[in-house]
């Protein structure tokens, strides 16, 4: 069972990676289209929130589009072929575990290594605000945050109230 997890996550992983590139993708289009990064698909992706609600100029948005243009050239290509031989691997008459962990291992450092880059050029992005905004960018990470935990408390204890309702049930 654990297995078939560790073969899960991999996959999801791997998908997610080309989901999030594809909805990055989306993002930046509409970014240009729309001339700013408070609309959009931007707010749908959780790695695009940190602009969201900071007034640009059109040099610092000029600026940014390039950073993620040249982020998005510099970027490895979601390997098919892995996808592939995870599928082999999950389908085979005889589980080679080994070779599973080996390769999920592969498709999570190369989830790190996009992980660091995205959050260098968000890094670069950071640097081109001015102070002010810089600190709007800092107010409503910090908002979000709250929104985050107060989320979190709701779902623990909806989750507590599920469990101790099915229990006193029995």
């Amino acid at each position: 069972m654990r297995n078939l997890t560790v073969i899960v996550i991999a996959s999801a992983m791997v998908l997610s990676h080309a989901s999030a590139v594809a909805a990055e993708t989306t993002a930046i289009e509409e970014m240009h289209q729309n001339g700013g990064l408070t609309t959009g698909s931007m707010t749908q992706n959780p790695q695009s929130h940190m602009f969201d609600g900071i007034e640009l100029t059109e040099q610092q948005r000029q600026q940014m589009r390039d950073l993620m243009q040249q982020a998005r050239h510099e970027r490895p290509v979601l390997s098919v072929q892995d996808i592939e031989t995870m599928h082999d691997l999950v389908t085979a008459d005889k589980f080679n575990e080994s070779a599973i962990r080996q390769l999920a291992e592969k498709q999570a450092r190369a989830q790190v290594d996009l992980q660091v880059e995205m959050a260098r050029v968000r890094n670069q992005m950071y640097h081109l605000l001015t102070p002010v905004q810089q600190a709007a960018l800092k107010k409503n990470h910090e908002r979000r945050l709250n929104d985050v935990r107060r989320f979190s408390g709701l779902q623990s204890s909806s989750s507590l109230q599920a469990v101790s309702s099915t229990s006193s049930n029995q």
